[in-house]
């Protein structure tokens, strides 16, 4: 396939070289404008100057896609708008050249070829030019396997019937149309037809002329003739497809002889066939794109009946409209591999897999291994493997993964019973590379290199020890394996040891183990162990003394060092109480004080409002339990108080009502209103509405026309607090369940300026680990996490940015509970494809003078609260608090470290320094922390 890309390419080549000499361009002949009948000169030029400004525009656009590519060739959207306007503009040299490339680097779906083809038929006109239709055929029917492609083909061929070979080339062509597409249930049938009538004009033609005898070589001719259209229509009524019934009754009227008993029962099994397939079809032709659960279903039934011919149609029928998904893909190589193996089509999948889904590293993986499977040439392998590492992967660590699986490939390939050999130097070199690469290209894009843990090297020190006998370059690499960050884990000094145990000698063992007592800080203790257990069996008295000397003193030094960390969270939780302890005075100081103020503003009240007397004493003597975010601090003072009537609109000759007598009125006109308990058994047809304005006018009219559109609204029911104010959230129930599902749909929208929450209802006393959270916190690599972005950047600004590397879905800026913008968004588009190339191009872009940074969304687990381990305790554990019935209050918040929190014994220190019981233990004495022995670290170790 890439020769005859590159044979097509040449040839475009020097027909553009020609033409261009020749001082003219090759137009297609496009069709003529519409005439308007008789037309004055002043009509004609002004049509003629609005077409030559078009003609400008047009080629300022293609010179723009053109540069566009230049610098990234694989934007898929480009490369179409570039041929959809060299086509509108005729350029039939730089057409092909702009549809040759885009061949290259993507399969091109049925729509392009058959554009293409078109254009190429209508120019061809002498036999060396219908080769090369014939060419650009062939390589588009290994694209995808479409029924109209082989259609096309075949009727095309019917064009060079005259040739030497002309009726063979035909049948050949019409045959591989059958085997490729025969068995397509709702397609199959035309080219089954088309073939028929093929072979019935070849039949008109040898028939004698009328009342001549025909000779025995007609009559020998004729009879092979009508045995092909039998066979045609015996083959045809033995494959289910739509519209059997007519392709039955087509032959009983042209068969002269009656159907034989066999095929009638290959067509009445066929039939039966049919009606198990229609479910899926019907499915498929009344899902909507991209139809994946149908395809799977129809996958899943052709797998249980077992006809490979069948199940490869299937696949492929699923991939044709679903070719950017690659676990699709990667199923359908995985049968091929394990079931057919043919070469020729095993390689031809892959090829089309990693062509369409070149970020995905696990089919350039698949790729290497079936290339090797059925023994391709290394330089082809090899140059697959080079296409690869330019694929653009989206993680380092895929990189990491292609770039073993080469490696792989590469010691497969050695003979190691040869001291040295061209491929045992490869194989080094190639090592080499790799870590350089992870190191220099990999860690450039990523700031990682995608393998922390020297993976790579790891396996390189053990083909050196192991395969090679070269003991003396696996430590050097392990050397610099632990120059990397390694040398502080316990884990990888032991698989040194292990190495070293296995192919080096006991010094370079003790050696080993030395170091890593000294600079292991994750499990010491398990190191040590394994030094004195080393020493115990193999060592001298000498190597004893110094193994139980070095690590009875790295020991202490790391008790000394935790007991350190505990005085230090010992001391800084005890800072946190006596901080906490300051800050619960200055609350209950500063509560004192405004209370006094309050009373001393409410006895002048008192004194000048006479009339409203009786209210001020009832709001005087009620105090409110708790104070929401939009009651405010504390009283306005007299001319805020002047301030706030005048925004209600108060005329200047009447005397404006006060704040206090506009909370009483509300409370007065609350009071009126029945409380409404919440219904429980109404949970499924309620939804909870929150972070509302605590300002909002009249909540239940505001809300009611808000839901209305989702269903009957049957009750709305705000809640509000002690003085008669807006809490800022409610309760919505419908008639039925469906219109509440439905208003989770208005969930974010924006009313009165900030985000609305609507979330389903349900009790958190019977669910508390319920937890509405709407948006995906898995990798998605068809999205972008966006972050720097300008707080005054809107959907509409950023849309523009992005859609410019894709079809953008959907766009989601990030909004605190006010509504007010965090700099954050994330960007759905339609494909891995496309989002992977947005990445590259929008990465480290300035909008409004911010840098912008463009990743794919991959956002972070979201953490669960710790639960107490058994078993496990501390001397500085603090106890569980009883509470009472309104739970813990704010000042009951506790200032402990969550390290320090976890402990599962709870005990607490008093007043006077001495450690008490907790109230919530038993009397029982605490109980002393448990020592660990090194035998005890060792099997926490090799338990994890």
């Amino acid at each position: 396939m890439a020769a005859a890309g590159a044979e097509a390419a040449a040839a475009a080549a020097e027909e553009e070289a020609e033409e261009e000499a020749a001082g003219g361009k090759r137009r297609l002949p496009l069709p003529d404008p519409e005439s308007g009948g008789d037309s004055e000169d002043e009509g004609d030029s002004d049509s003629s100057g609005d077409g030559e400004d078009e003609e400008k525009e047009n080629e300022a656009e293609i010179q723009r896609l053109e540069e566009q590519l230049s610098i990234n060739a694989f934007d898929y959207n480009c490369h179409l708008d570039l041929i959809k306007l060299l086509r509108q503009e005729g350029e039939l040299v730089k057409l092909r050249r702009a549809r040759q490339k885009m061949s290259e680097l993507f399969p091109l779906t049925e729509e392009i070829w058959l554009d293409w083809l078109k254009d190429e038929i209508k120019m061809a006109s002498e036999i060396s030019e219908r080769e090369k239709v014939y060419e650009l055929f062939e390589r588009a029917v290994k694209d995808y396997i479409c029924p109209e492609i082989w259609l096309e083909y075949a009727q095309y061929s019917i064009g060079g019937i005259g040739q030497e070979g002309g009726i063979e080339k035909v049948r050949s062509i019409f045959e591989r149309a059958l085997t490729a597409v025969g068995l397509h249930v709702t397609k199959g049938t035309a080219l089954w037809e088309a073939y028929r009538e093929f072979e019935n004009a070849i039949l008109e033609t040898a028939q004698p002329a009328p009342g001549s005898v025909p000779s025995p070589e007609q009559q020998q001719m004729l009879c092979s003739q009508l045995e092909r259209i039998h066979t045609l229509f015996r083959r045809q009524l033995g494959i289910p497809l739509l519209d059997m019934e007519a392709s039955y009754a087509e032959y009983e009227e042209w068969s002269e002889e009656p159907i034989p008993e066999t095929i009638i029962k290959n067509y009445k099994k066929a039939l039966q066939q049919l009606e198990k397939c229609k479910p899926y079809e019907e499915a498929l032709l009344g899902a909507e794109t991209p139809k994946l659960a149908e395809y799977q279903a129809y996958i899943d039934f052709e797998m249980k009946a077992g006809d490979p011919a069948r199940i490869q149609l299937i696949y492929e029928r699923a991939l044709a409209e679903n070719c950017l998904v690659p676990d699709l893909w990667a199923r359908y190589n995985q049968y091929l591999d394990r079931q057919l193996r043919v070469k020729e089509l095993v390689l031809s999948a892959h090829d089309r897999a990693v062509r369409n889904c070149p970020w995905t590293v696990g089919l350039w993986i698949r790729y290497l291994l079936a290339m090797e499977r059925h023994g391709v040439d290394h330089c082809i392998i090899s140059e697959i493997f080079e296409k690869a590492l330019n694929a653009g992967f989206i993680q380092a660590t895929d990189y990491v993964e292609i770039w073993q699986a080469y490696l792989d490939y590469l010691r497969r390939r050695v003979d190691f019973t040869q001291d040295s050999s061209k491929e045992l130097e490869e194989l080094r070199s190639a090592f080499a590379r790799a870590v350089e690469y992870l190191k220099q290209e990999v860690e450039e894009r990523f700031s990682e290199s995608g393998d922390p843990s020297c993976t790579i090297m790891q396996n390189w020190a053990r083909v050196e020890a192991r395969l090679c006998n070269n003991m003396q370059k696996a430590r050097e690499l392990w050397d610099n394996i632990m120059t990397k960050g390694n040398a502080k884990y316990a884990n990888m000094w032991l698989e040194y040891y292990n190495l070293e145990r296995a192919h080096g000698d006991t010094q370079h063992c003790r050696k080993a183990l030395h170091r890593a007592v000294q600079c292991t800080s994750d499990y010491p203790e398990h190191v040590c162990e394994v030094l004195l257990t080393l020493e115990r069996i193999e060592g001298t008295l000498e190597d004893w003394d110094a193994a139980v000397q070095k690590t009875e003193n790295r020991l202490a030094r790391v008790n000394e060092q935790r007991a350190k960390v505990a005085e230090k969270e010992a001391a800084l939780a005890k800072q946190e109480e006596e901080k906490a302890e300051q800050r619960k005075q200055a609350r209950a100081e500063k509560k004192a004080s405004k209370k006094a103020k309050k009373n001393r503003i409410g006895d002048k009240r008192k004194a000048d409002d006479d009339d409203e007397g009786e209210w001020g004493r009832e709001e005087e003597a009620e105090q409110p339990r708790k104070r929401h975010k939009g009651d405010g601090d504390g009283l306005l003072l007299e001319e805020d108080m002047e301030l706030e009537t005048g925004l209600f609109g108060r005329s200047g000759a009447e005397k404006p009502d006060r704040p206090a007598n506009q909370k009483q009125k509300a409370s007065t006109s609350r009071k009126d209103i029945p409380k409404v308990l919440h219904d429980s058994s109404k949970d499924n047809v309620t939804v909870f509405v929150s972070n509302l304005s605590y300002n909002m006018a009249e909540p239940e009219v505001k809300l009611k026309e808000l839901f209305e559109s989702c269903g009957e609204v049957e009750q709305i029911r705000p809640v509000f607090s002690n003085k008669g104010t807006f809490r800022g959230y409610c309760y919505v129930e419908f008639k039925d369940e469906k219109s509440a599902l439905q208003a989770l749909g208005l969930d974010r929208k924006v009313v009165e300026g900030r985000p609305m929450f609507v979330s389903p209802c349900v009790d958190k006393n019977k669910n508390p680990d319920f937890k509405v959270f709407r948006y995906s916190t898995t990798l998605e690599k068809h999205k972008l996490f966006i972050s720097g972005l300008p707080f005054s950047c809107t959907k509409e600004e950023l849309e523009d940015v992005c859609k410019a590397h894709g079809n953008v879905k959907d766009i989601r800026l990030v909004t605190n509970r006010a509504g007010k913008p965090k700099g954050l968004a994330y960007v759905e588009y339609e494909n891995e494809a496309q989002a992977s190339q947005a990445v590259l191009k929008m990465d480290g872009l300035t909008i409004k003078e911010h840098v912008i940074k463009v990743a794919i969304s991959n956002p972070p687990l979201r953490k669960l609260p710790d639960k107490p381990e058994a078993g496990r305790a501390s001397q500085f554990a603090v106890p569980r608090q009883v509470y009472g019935a309104r739970g813990k209050g704010r000042t009951q918040l506790s200032m402990m470290p969550r390290a320090l929190q976890r402990q599962s014994n709870p005990v607490a220190k008093a007043e006077n320094g001495m450690v008490q019981n907790s109230p919530a233990t038993s009397s029982e004495p605490a109980e002393e922390p448990k020592k660990m022995s090194n035998a005890d670290f060792a099997k926490m170790l090799l338990n994890k």
